[in-house]
């Protein structure tokens, strides 16, 4: 009961927090932000949205097949159309409750083919410590792609932040901000000797090792070059999302690919943040444009629209699908039961 209650209270606080975030971008806000806003999202090109629907439509179902080829070690060979159909309605529920649509998805797909729950669960963990890992890959190849843009940057937040004319001289400024990380690190290690044994410890502790699971799991893959190749897939179509949708606004157009994966590098953690991405995911994005000195506040809302469209609509039609799909199934079954008797 007060686990449950624990896990209901996060969840209305993250809601809250995403619907602060939405009131926090807008109301500070200028009067001519607003109508910057307006006009942005009234001048887009949404005919440049149907190809942003594909490539997350083709990311989706990638991500359906790099989940066959995680079961099928086990053996079992799932169908593309259920397992795709999972995902979506797992997605669907995870814009509302945080990590409820991992249980779901595994759930539909054990019904309806016949998969031991236990094992698709592990599946998915291990699916999500590779996830884990790839997103830092992915996060420093944005960083090596832009080496020169990013050194620059990196440089003058540190003299504004450390070196600018006001307050404490600088090294001053330095040597406290040094002490502070320094007594962080002590405290930390000190919180993980004195509670070595407290779940929540033990539960940090164990990333690591799910991490190294994981990796050894996709090493044993019959068809882990299939499993890579969908891994880079999918992440190749997160950032064409991204990249085509800059067409959609004038004032995004000019981005590049390089762009691109800065927006999506910070956009996944606003994903994480809130349920659904809501406040969060517009908020990061706008805030990774600024960096290029793009000051548009709608293109974050107007991708976060299209992705959230396309798991509810997608999400409900697989919903369906599902049942109408198996039920079907079931009677065909049924009837050449008969038939043979």
């Amino acid at each position: 009961m007060k686990k449950k209650f624990l896990s209901v209270l996060k969840y209305i606080f993250f809601l809250g927090l995403g619907f602060f975030l939405v009131w926090w971008q807008f109301s500070k806000m200028t009067p001519d932000q607003v109508s910057q806003f307006k006009k942005s999202l009234a001048n887009a090109n949404y005919w440049l949205l149907f190809p942003v629907i594909i490539v997350a439509l083709l990311s989706h179902i990638s991500r359906a097949v790099r989940w066959k080829i995680l079961i099928e070690p086990m053996g079992y060979k799932p169908s593309t159309a259920n397992t795709f159909y999972s995902i979506m309605c797992g997605y669907l529920v995870n814009t509302f409750i945080p990590r409820a649509g991992e249980v779901l998805k595994c759930s539909l797909l054990s019904r309806y083919e016949k998969i031991p729950m236990n094992k698709l669960i592990g599946s998915v963990l291990v699916e999500r410590a590779f996830d884990l890992v790839c997103y830092f890959i992915f996060i420093v190849f944005t960083i090596l792609i832009q080496i020169k843009y990013v050194t620059h940057f990196v440089k003058q937040t540190f003299l504004q932040i450390f070196f600018n004319q006001h307050g404490l001289q600088g090294w001053i400024k330095f040597l406290i901000f040094a002490a502070a990380v320094l007594l962080l690190i002590i405290i930390v290690r000190w919180i993980f000797k004195k509670y070595a044994h407290h779940r929540y410890i033990i539960t940090l502790k164990g990333y690591h090792i799910g991490l190294k699971e994981g990796f050894n799991a996709t090493a044993r893959l019959k068809n882990r070059g299939w499993f890579i190749f969908h891994t880079i897939f999918i992440w190749a179509m997160y950032t064409l999302e991204i990249y085509v949708g800059f067409f959609a606004l004038s004032a995004t157009s000019h981005l590049g690919i390089a762009q691109a994966c800065s927006v999506l590098s910070l956009a996944t953690l606003g994903m994480i943040v809130s349920p659904g991405g809501i406040g969060a995911f517009p908020l990061a994005v706008q805030e990774v444009l600024l960096i290029y000195n793009v000051p548009n506040v709608s293109f974050g809302w107007m991708i976060w629209g299209v992705s959230t469209g396309i798991i509810i609509v997608g999400g409900l039609i697989s919903f369906g699908l599902l049942i109408y799909k198996n039920k079907k199934l079931n009677e065909t079954k049924q009837t050449n039961i008969a038939e043979n008797i």
